[in-house]
């Protein structure tokens, strides 16, 4: 068993997964982002600072959320991402759609795929030069 303090509150807690946070700060946290998503959905311009003042989260948290794509912003929106790669402007995430495919075929063509035996000649016995016994 993993036992753990909460990040948050500090209490003791049985760690699984993900952030280390206990079970009612992990709560409270989502309850935070349901509030922050339908905020940006009601105030499609308005700037990261203006959603974490009004939500009381931090703007770290609000750009992980962004990060994690669990929050996707709209073409309108006044909040602006880029590219971790090559700086392209994004919706969510951290790279473009572009520089994922890129990563994926890399990945893809680095990976080696066994390859089939090759089949090998049959031999003719009249061909080998030992001496044979009849």
């Amino acid at each position: 068993m993993n036992v753990r303090n909460c990040k948050k509150c500090g209490r003791i807690f049985n760690y699984v997964s993900g952030p280390p946070i206990c079970m009612g700060c992990r709560e409270a946290l989502e309850e935070k982002f349901q509030e922050v998503k339908k905020y940006i959905q009601d105030h499609v311009r308005a700037s990261i600072p203006e959603v974490s003042e009004a939500c009381d989260v931090s703007t770290g948290q609000i750009q992980q959320w962004l990060r994690e794509e669990r929050l996707q912003l709209s073409e309108e929106s006044g909040i602006t991402l880029f590219c971790e790669k090559c700086e392209a402007p994004i919706l969510s995430g951290r790279f473009c759609e572009k520089c994922k495919n890129h990563m994926a075929n890399e990945l893809n063509s680095s990976i080696r795929r066994p390859e089939a035996p090759k089949p090998q000649p049959k031999k003719d016995s009249r061909d080998n030069p030992k001496m044979r016994f009849l």
